[in-house]
């Protein structure tokens, strides 16, 4: 049971307090309630870009690295299509120096033409080494066009095409900060070896004047249900053939996501897994296969990704997954294979758990999703799953008329 308490400053920053005495260490984790699902679909990536732009300096801390080494520290962030977040650890004594960094690029990031010059030129670089130049790198971006006609999920994180953050302006940049980041759209989470108390006069002291902004409404465009089966080929210079089959899945809070998530792990969740075992081993249609959900917290997808073995024919590996699929929704899971899958949710949120830094995210993740005490409960939730259960939406998930399908064939 992760033990935490739980305030509001008067600008509407949600504060979070975590204690650890375990520790000699202290993070300090803010959470910005944007992502990449909140982006004018013209202007796609800025979430991401703000990660970069957010280690440009503020406007009285040109020089966002140096004070936090000099404290012992180190931070990093990520940005995802619900979320970005930036977090900082470092020893608990020095835990202020954190608090000053991260309220003063809150409440005046240094906007330059500079500045978004050098971080346009690295998130660039990125979308070029990851999307455009590396092999299969586009897959993620057709099979997200595919399978999504009107929600926000139709793009990647990184943004839809390279000409949005190159053409990004100055004016951009500001209207998308001010709208988002701000004491009204963040959560705030201390943990570590600290006491609640003066973490909440901190909070106050760093944060509390800083104006609250505008609580951001979400009023995303709700993806129609699928009604057809999809389909497209690609062709590229990539060394082996390639399908991506993706499936919409229940949303994060339904108890659907969370049999979809146990799917998942039984199809392709490492070596012992159906998918490997059948297919890579026995059959040998594929070098690799896997079966993952986007983990999102709209509607998201099961995807299952393989590369198949050179000579392999497309469609002869396709009626093989779907053979694989056929099982999971005429044959109702083992006793053996649930607890199997089970005991290995357990140890993977607790191994999780054991991490200072990991925590302070889930808190801050779990808080956004509704109550910061959903980190306690959630074991529970694939505790509680049953055979059954797993069947009816395997059932739902797998229907045909709800699957996106892209061949990807090799030129060579």
């Amino acid at each position: 049971m992760i033990q935490f308490e739980k305030f509001q400053l008067s600008n509407g920053l949600r504060v979070v307090v975590h204690e650890d005495p375990s520790t000699p260490m202290a993070v300090l984790n803010v959470l910005y309630d944007v992502g990449a699902r909140d982006e004018d679909p013209e202007k796609t990536g800025f979430a991401h870009l703000f990660e970069h732009l957010m280690f440009g300096g503020s406007v009285h801390i040109s020089d966002y690295e140096t004070p936090l080494q000099l404290a012992g520290g180190e931070n990093n962030a990520f940005t995802t299509e619900d979320l970005t977040n930036y977090y900082e650890q470092l020893p608990a004594e020095n835990i202020e120096t954190a608090f000053w960094l991260e309220s003063d690029r809150m409440l005046s990031l240094a906007f330059s033409e500079k500045s978004l010059e050098v971080q346009r030129k690295v998130v660039c670089e990125e979308f070029k080494e990851h999307y455009i130049n590396k092999p299969y790198g586009d897959a993620g971006f057709k099979m997200r066009e595919l399978a999504f006609r009107v929600h926000p999920y139709r793009w990647m994180t990184i943004g839809k095409e390279l000409s949005h953050i190159e053409q990004a302006s100055l004016t951009d940049v500001k209207e998308f900060f001010h709208k988002h980041y701000c004491p009204a759209n963040a959560i705030l989470v201390i943990a570590g070896n600290i006491k609640t108390a003066p973490m909440l006069s901190l909070a106050e002291k760093w944060f509390g004047s800083i104006p609250g902004g505008q609580k951001y409404i979400r009023r995303l465009p709700q993806e129609p249900l699928q009604t057809e089966a999809r389909t497209r080929e690609v062709r590229a210079d990539v060394p082996l053939d390639a399908i991506y089959k993706c499936y919409h899945m229940a949303p994060r809070l339904e108890d659907g996501y969370y049999h979809a998530e146990m799917i998942t792990e039984i199809l392709g969740g490492g070596s012992s897994s159906r998918l490997h075992q059948h297919l890579v081993k026995e059959q040998q249609l594929f070098s690799h296969i896997e079966c993952h959900q986007t983990g999102s917290m709209d509607a998201g997808l099961v995807v299952i990704e393989g590369r198949l073995i050179k000579g392999v024919d497309m469609m002869a590996a396709d009626r093989a997954i779907e053979a694989e699929l056929d099982k999971m929704m005429t044959v109702a899971i083992g006793e053996k294979e649930l607890t199997k899958v089970k005991n290995k949710t357990e140890s993977a949120i607790q191994f999780e758990d054991m991490a200072l830094m990991n925590r302070a995210t889930s808190l801050a993740i779990y808080e956004l999703l509704g109550d910061a005490n959903l980190m306690n409960t959630e074991l529970a939730r694939y505790q509680d799953v049953t055979s059954a259960q797993l069947l009816e939406t395997a059932r739902r998930i797998f229907d045909n008329a709800n699957c996106s399908t892209l061949y990807y064939y090799s030129n060579n």
